[in-house]
């Protein structure tokens, strides 16, 4: 995805997307948190607090990260690899394979039971999944599509049966990221569910795949 460019000031900026290696999110840590942060409205020094489970994350098996990163770009000409690299970002997007040595499938699990889905239903979504674990727009790059776009190029070829996610309940599901969710075709799993340590109730949302 290339937008059409835009002016900031003198120069004129385009928006990419890109895939992320674990190196590279080592390398861009602490500019992906941030974004994080900003989206999700958590007060500074959350930062310090998440980049150990982010790293981690990126050693389980199926993990896959995108971004999205604005640079400057002549209308026509190609940008480098390095550029792209090294560009701001304004969106990251990560996840991996579900697995029952995860505490987030154990949770989820665990509230499938108390809401008393057959244990054969359990096992048919939880079996086969992708957990799409971060999905963060910078908000001021937001209304741009971006959200969808990562989404897209994050769930594109997997192999898992199905895609799940945790969110927090809003009030008539009046924000972003839950218009985003539903308009790619994700539906209740849980609602008002209560992670362990978490005061927050949340929604799981799945989907089969492909989108």
């Amino acid at each position: 995805m290339t937008e059409p460019h835009t002016k900031r000031g003198t120069e004129a900026l385009a928006t990419f997307l890109i895939d992320l290696s674990p190196n590279d999110m080592q390398q861009r840590l602490l500019d992906a948190l941030s974004v994080y942060v900003d989206a999700m409205r958590y007060p500074r020094g959350t930062e310090s607090q998440r980049a150990a489970m982010w790293l981690e994350h990126t050693r389980r098996h199926g993990w896959k990260a995108v971004a999205a990163v604005e640079t400057p770009s002549a209308t026509g000409e190609p940008v480098s690899a390095e550029q792209l690299q090294a560009a701001p970002l304004l969106g990251v997007a990560y996840g991996y394979c579900g697995a029952p040595d995860q505490w987030w499938q154990q949770q989820v699990v665990a509230g499938l039971h108390r809401i008393g889905l057959p244990g054969e239903e359990i096992d048919r979504l939880m079996s086969s999944y992708f957990e799409l674990t971060e999905l963060h727009i910078h908000p001021d790059a937001q209304g741009r599509g971006l959200g969808e776009a990562l989404a897209r190029r994050l769930l594109a070829g997997r192999d898992e049966a199905n895609v799940l996610l945790s969110t927090p309940e809003i009030s008539g599901e009046a924000n972003r990221a839950w218009r985003l969710y539903r308009r790619l075709g994700f539906v209740d799993v849980i609602r008002g569910y209560h992670f362990a340590g978490d005061p927050r109730a949340f929604a799981i949302l799945g989907r089969s795949l492909p989108l």
